[in-house]
């Protein structure tokens, strides 16, 4: 299958939404494949404590729908968020939803005291990290509290598995910006990103999922 830019997945997710398929349903249909990977892989995965580490974009959202899945199938759950604004209104609606969780789901936000702190114990006592800081959408330098967090991740012993592309990696040319997210594996949707392919050491093994993107998305696109 043809890799894509990130462009050209923008251009996808566009022509969807005309078609009537909007970004939030995507979105479900990103984070449920997520979760019923790590459901799936259960008993190879020891997945007792699963740590959410969101940004608040749509691989955030992404994430927060993962981990609305992960909490109905009785995971111990935790969801970082790294921002206090959502950038996107489908993350916006993922993160508002989840909120609500919080008998099943536990959560740490920048606004919370000793939040680096916490941060750090939450993250280094994970058996399973679900990297969704970044995604596609990528540029410039990490800031600190970013850094800090994929710092904190490479430390940890947990099994990590990024949202469709490892958190720092151009998904481009697959060149890291002063730090990235190493993977053990990276959960991607719909086509293979270019940069992807140029970092395996980065990304762990890649593997692919369909999220219901119609076929006529793709016309003029990718032909």
């Amino acid at each position: 299958m043809q890799p894509i830019t990130p462009e050209q997945m923008d251009m996808i997710d566009a022509n969807s939404e005309k078609l009537g398929f909007p970004r939030i349903l995507l979105m479900e249909n990103a984070g449920s494949a997520l979760a019923g990977h790590i459901i799936n892989h259960a008993k190879e995965l020891n997945c007792r404590k699963v740590v959410v580490v969101a940004g608040t974009g749509n691989n955030g959202g992404d994430g927060f729908v993962a981990a609305r899945h992960l909490a109905g199938d009785s995971k111990e759950i935790s969801v970082i968020l790294l921002g206090s604004k959502m950038k996107t209104k489908e993350s916006t609606i993922n993160w508002n939803g989840i909120k609500n969780m919080d008998k099943t789901i536990k959560f740490l936000t920048i606004d919370d005291f000793d939040f680096e702190k916490k941060m750090k114990s939450i993250i280094l006592e994970a058996d399973i990290i679900i990297d969704a800081i970044f995604g596609t959408g990528i540029k410039g330098l990490p800031r600190k509290l970013h850094s800090n967090a994929i710092s904190l991740i490479n430390d940890s012993k947990a099994y990590v598995l990024s949202v469709d592309v490892p958190s720092g990696l151009d998904p481009l040319t697959g060149e890291v910006n002063n730090i990235s997210v190493i993977a053990n594996e990276t959960i991607t949707f719909h086509r293979l990103k270019i940069g992807l392919l140029k970092r395996k050491d980065i990304t762990g093994k890649i593997i692919l999922k369909s999220i219901g993107v119609p076929p006529e998305a793709e016309e003029g696109v990718m032909n």
